[in-house]
């Protein structure tokens, strides 16, 4: 797994804008992220005016959609599943046979590679994560990008859920444990038996508040052991 940074060159990002879109929304989006500049403020004292040569702007509505416009064009091959949401991806391929495994991996990420340096993506290897999910004990080979081996790892955290190489959900039983107690004696005087609230109103509180936050992935770590999912 890896996350990508921010979008690359804006020129690079205009010319797929250019090749998907209408013109007029071309033009539109052009506007949007060309001609940009920013300035450093601190202690009262400003810096110079510079482009802003890479990224959309922070937090913004079309910032996602401008993400997925841009990496639409990523290869995938019939032997790994890509997965992405945002600016994380996942890859994955499964065989029985470790080695097949890890080669499959790695000739997507060959792949990928390619298309990073031609659309000027940066990736950081390092803070991606290699994990082989099995209940056997063996660990796939390694793989690399841009001849930098990614780190293995026995867990890692995607997209909110803690998954663990032999998927028993331990990993992400905790942690979420320890947020909703945290989040729960933050509203005891709204959820506790001194409130004067209403049971109704507390109940909206808890189905609104609480509930998402233990059920979250919830399709995946249900079938986890008993002795796993009463901690939640």
């Amino acid at each position: 797994m890896w996350t990508f940074p921010t979008l690359s060159l804006a020129t690079s990002l205009a010319f797929e804008l250019k090749a998907t879109l209408p013109g007029p929304y071309y033009l539109l989006l052009k506007s949007y992220i060309t001609d940009r500049y920013f300035q450093v403020r601190y202690n009262g004292t400003y810096s110079d005016y510079h482009e802003v040569r890479s990224g959309v702007p922070l937090g913004s509505v079309l910032g996602p959609l401008l993400y997925l416009l841009f990496t639409v064009d990523l290869p995938t091959t019939d032997y790994t599943t890509f997965a992405t949401f945002a600016g994380d991806t996942g890859l994955l391929a499964v065989h029985s046979d470790p080695a097949v495994a890890s080669q499959c991996l790695q000739s997507h990420l060959t792949l990928l590679q390619n298309c990073f340096v031609m659309w000027k993506i940066r990736v950081n290897p390092a803070k991606s994560a290699h994990v082989t999910f099995t209940t056997r004990h063996i660990t796939c080979p390694p793989v690399f990008l841009h001849t930098t081996t990614i780190p293995v790892k026995y867990d890692v955290k995607y997209l909110g859920v803690h998954l663990d190489h032999k998927l028993t959900w331990r990993k992400h039983m905790h942690p979420k444990r320890q947020h909703l107690d945290l989040k729960l004696r933050a509203m005891s005087w709204l959820l506790g038996r001194r409130s004067q609230l209403s049971l109704p109103n507390k109940l909206l509180l808890y189905k609104s508040i609480l509930k998402p936050m233990w059920t979250y992935g919830i399709q995946l770590w249900g079938c986890a052991k008993p002795s796993h999912t009463k901690i939640l």
